[in-house]
């Protein structure tokens, strides 16, 4: 609609423009001075208004028009003048005809294309909207504009404005505000972020990502909004239900172990098959003890209900400790277990959960490491930090894998291949732990090839 009242609007200015010209012409006697070239814009504008056809149509009638008022006026002209002026008014036409078509052909692509564009985006689940480097929305679509409704959120201002306006919505105001700050001044680094409304329980998580031009300056930012309360729930109710099934298993195990152990003061009265029956039975007591205990741990990790009892920690002799623990195991597999340290300062943490990290570490890394090879433990000061590192030359881990090692309940698929008992809990606890004193844990690894995981630690002064 807009761009046909724009071409019946260049359409009258060209004939606007032809009529005064000619009005000119007639009323100074200018036919010759002025001559087809003053007419020539008009026709063609005509031509890359109305095409090939309207651009002929328009140079043959300003060439007529020209030549009525040059014979009124007695202008002497010949054939070859008049057939020239004629020519090149229809050549005119012609190319402008042609450009013109050209341009409203390539014009309703854009159309087309922005409009499919635009239905991809909208038919979305998340909203989605582009900013400048300013933070001022350059577009967005449906779900953005639906859900900012429903916040309340402002419809001007750049978008950090707009989300700070609602902080007094949320259940934590002041750290979402501290966070919102942060955002505006953040260029070069993507963001993930969630927040909860106050009263409602509605979550949200939002995304961005820098935008860059090809000399790699930063243009802009992409934002997108997910609502995430369903899956929050669900984790909620997830969490709720380890928790429970864990403190109902506690009574019976605790229970099968105070029988086994009355049953131990008798074991010299079994024969061969009971007292094998009587280790398997302790050792999946034991097995499924420790399960108890670290989904109990994870679910006072996740509801934030881990204290730490802070001291200084020497975490070489705690290593050691670690490394000596689980060298019988080690033993029965063939796997040898070194351990190595240059004197490094001490950190500051809770002992028995580092020493939890530890033994994870070190457990994996031996059960996961078949028979010939080797586990080596180092600390090392670095930086400010002691920095403890696990390397084995075990199974590995597949490089598509390695982003969710951390997850609870995730094992790798060469585990699981070779059927390596485990519940997944192991690396998730260490890194709440780990997280917990300050400090960052990671893991490379490669298949076949072995593992190295990494944990820094904040030293003390």
């Amino acid at each position: 609609m807009h761009a046909a009242r724009r071409r019946y609007l260049v359409t009258f200015v060209a004939l606007g423009g032809l009529a005064v010209t000619w009005g000119l012409m007639l009323a100074f006697d200018w036919a010759s001075k002025l001559g087809t070239i003053a007419l020539a814009p008009w026709a063609a504008l005509l031509a890359f208004d109305l095409g090939v056809v309207g651009g002929v149509v328009g140079a043959i009638a300003a060439v007529t028009l020209w030549f009525a008022t040059a014979h009124a006026q007695n202008v002497s002209l010949d054939g070859v003048q008049v057939g020239v002026r004629l020519g090149s008014m229809i050549a005119l036409g012609l190319g402008s005809g042609i450009v013109g078509g050209r341009l409203r052909e390539s014009e309703r692509s854009h159309r087309s294309v922005s409009s499919l564009q635009a239905a991809l985006i909208d038919s979305t689940l998340d909203g989605i909207c582009l900013t400048d480097e300013h933070g001022e929305i350059l577009i967005s679509n449906r779900p953005l504009r639906r859900m900012s409704a429903e916040l309340g959120m402002p419809q001007e201002g750049s978008v950090p404005q707009r989300l700070l306006a609602i902080a007094d919505k949320l259940a934590e105001p002041d750290r979402y505000r501290t966070r919102m700050q942060e955002l505006a001044q953040t260029t070069g680094e993507a963001t993930l972020d969630e927040f909860e409304l106050a009263g409602t329980g509605r979550v949200f998580r939002g995304y961005t990502a820098p935008v860059s031009d090809p000399d790699g300056t930063f243009v802009g930012r992409v934002w997108t909004l997910r609502e995430v309360t369903a899956d929050r729930e669900l984790d909620r109710m997830r969490d709720a239900f380890v928790a429970t099934v864990s403190h109902e298993l506690r009574t019976p195990l605790t229970s099968i172990s105070g029988f086994l152990e009355m049953m131990q003061e008798e074991e010299h009265e079994l024969g061969e098959s009971g007292k094998r029956y009587l280790e398997v039975i302790r050792r999946s007591t034991n097995r499924l003890h420790a399960l108890v205990e670290d989904l109990l741990l994870i679910a006072q990790i996740e509801a934030k209900r881990v204290e730490l009892d802070l001291a200084a920690v020497d975490l070489t002799e705690l290593a050691s400790r670690s490394v000596e623990a689980a060298r019988p195991a080690a033993d029965d597999k063939g796997v040898s277990v070194e351990i190595a340290a240059d004197q490094p300062p001490l950190v500051y943490g809770d002992r028995a959960r580092l020493t939890q990290v530890v033994d994870n570490l070190i457990s994996n890394a031996v059960k996961f490491t078949n028979e010939g090879g080797n586990v080596h433990v180092g600390i090392a000061a670095r930086n400010g930090s002691v920095e403890l590192v696990v390397a084995d030359t075990g199974i590995g881990i597949p490089q598509d894998e390695q982003g969710q090692v951390f997850s609870r309940f995730f094992r790798a698929s060469t585990a699981t291949q070779q059927a390596i008992p485990g519940t997944g809990l192991g690396l998730a606890i260490s890194r709440a732990l780990v997280e917990q004193h300050g400090g960052s844990i990671s893991i490379a690894s490669e298949v076949g090839e072995g593992t190295r995981v990494t944990v820094s630690l904040p030293a003390t002064p």
